[in-house]
């Protein structure tokens, strides 16, 4: 998610979905990318993937970086689970910036993840970790011997509402935010309309 004179799909994580590094130069989407409802009863309650859903829809996008003027964009992502896929295409102020990819791991509320951007290559993977209203996407950088650390976490503050903070450490324990800043969730259609409600609306 950064770079930061711009938002970028490497520099958040919800609605930008952020999923991977987030040192400079390196890819990380999280499109605040957190903390997204809980979905209709139309889908099974215990699938690992009914969380991911509130991802979906259309997304105010705010950024503040320290010594940079704030920066807003309009983020949709148009979703769609497929097996053990959920994908989500995102698109920035009008612009197809990557398709967002996640898979459940072994472990309960962690998932895979990997953006594919326009020209098709992969981005790198990532990790997500789900506790609550809590999303976390960590990574981390070695260099010459030494380890440094990167998270974008997403907390959710009901269903249209996410903080994100992007942050570094030096020892995985304190940590240095780099830019924070809010996603308004606007509507439940992205670019297009929700795909599940065709289902809540579909005859039974």
């Amino acid at each position: 998610t950064p770079g930061i004179s711009r938002a970028s799909p490497g520099d958040h994580a919800p609605t930008r979905i952020q999923i991977s590094r987030v040192a400079p130069g390196l890819t990380s989407m999280r499109l605040l990318f957190a903390a997204l409802l809980a979905c209709s009863g139309v889908f099974a309650a215990d699938s690992p993937l009914e969380p991911l859903w509130q991802y979906q829809g259309t997304w105010q996008f705010t950024m503040n970086v320290p010594s940079s003027a704030p920066v807003s964009n309009k983020i949709q992502n148009d979703c769609i689970e497929i097996g053990q896929f959920f994908l989500c295409q995102q698109t920035v102020d009008g612009k197809v910036t990557a398709l967002l990819t996640f898979t459940p791991s072994q472990t309960k509320g962690t998932y895979y993840t990997q953006p594919i951007l326009p020209d098709g290559r992969a981005a790198g993977r990532g990790e997500l970790e789900i506790q609550g209203d809590r999303w976390t996407y960590p990574s981390k950088e070695e260099e010459n011997g030494k380890t440094k650390y990167y998270r974008i976490t997403n907390v959710f503050s009901g269903r249209d509402h996410i903080h994100f903070e992007r942050s570094e450490s030096e020892d995985g324990k304190t940590w240095k935010v780099l830019a924070s800043g809010d996603e308004v969730h606007t509507s439940q259609a992205g670019k297009r309309p929700d795909p599940r409600q065709d289902k809540r609306d579909a005859p039974r």
